[in-house]
């Protein structure tokens, strides 16, 4: 199971490449795959270093907030214990 957090791109990059931030995480990913032009503030899914699927930015904070409680919540249990 592939489990694909959404991704911002924030510079394209010559050779079909951007960088995106991913929760704060900065990284370069292939394009290459991309059924669709991408641009500066899109999100993206990212698998094995390549962005394959653009999502709307709504869906994307949405997918975020979720995940922020999800750590958040591993977090409280983390030290309880």
């Amino acid at each position: 199971m592939c489990l694909s957090i959404p991704s911002k791109i924030v510079e394209i990059l010559p050779d079909n490449f951007a960088i995106v931030d991913t929760m704060g995480v900065k990284r370069k990913v292939s394009l290459d795959l991309m059924p669709e032009p991408v641009e500066v503030g899109d999100y993206v899914l990212i698998h094995v270093g390549y962005a394959m699927t653009k999502m709307s930015e709504e869906d994307a904070l949405e997918s975020l907030k979720i995940y922020e409680e999800i750590i958040q919540k591993l977090e409280e249990e983390e030290n309880q214990s």
